[in-house]
């Protein structure tokens, strides 16, 4: 995230690098900037999140067509999970509701924040693993019940974690 941060940073127009001079005004160009790589960041997580929805879709109609449709409901329920995930971090306000506005972060708390966010892209390919699981399972019904509730677990967690991540820095829930 630090690097994407930079990113913007030095992508900015003559007029923000000459205002960034103006005493206060680079206080609001760096929140702007933050605002600018969170949202970003998000828009990359839900897009990963969004993949891996499709892939349960894709699951839920191969286990229609394999006559398994005592486990749709489990799977429904992973789906949605993910689905509100991608959606709740997607439409989030930017900086999780004036997080950099209201809540003074230092650069460890910043860091801490970054380390969150990378726990989402990690949650995204934990669920495709589960996802790959169901996938193999499809066949050997045995391991199939575990395997699909591995995944709505999984996505629980990381709808759980989202909520906390902004109660992280300002004590309430986004």
């Amino acid at each position: 995230m630090t690097d994407l941060f930079q990113q913007i940073t030095n992508s900015q127009d003559v007029f923000k690098k000459l205002a960034s001079k103006v005493p206060g005004f680079d206080g609001y160009i760096e929140r702007q900037n933050r605002r600018a790589a969170d949202k970003i960041m998000r828009e990359t997580i839900a897009d990963r999140f969004d993949e891996q929805w499709r892939r349960t879709s894709a699951l839920q109609t191969n286990m229609i067509n394999e006559g398994l449709l005592s486990y749709m409901d489990d799977m429904e329920r992973a789906a949605i999970q993910i689905q509100t995930l991608s959606d709740k971090i997607r439409t989030a306000s930017y900086g999780y509701s004036g997080l950099f506005d209201a809540v003074k972060i230092n650069e460890a708390e910043l860091a801490q924040l970054y380390a969150f966010d990378n726990g989402f892209f990690l949650a995204a390919e934990e669920i495709g693993r589960a996802l790959d699981n169901i996938e193999a399972s499809l066949y050997d019904e045995a391991g199939l019940p575990a395997a699909i509730r591995n995944v709505v677990s999984l996505a629980r967690q990381s709808l759980e974690a989202f909520e906390r991540r902004a109660e992280l820095f300002t004590g309430s829930r986004e």
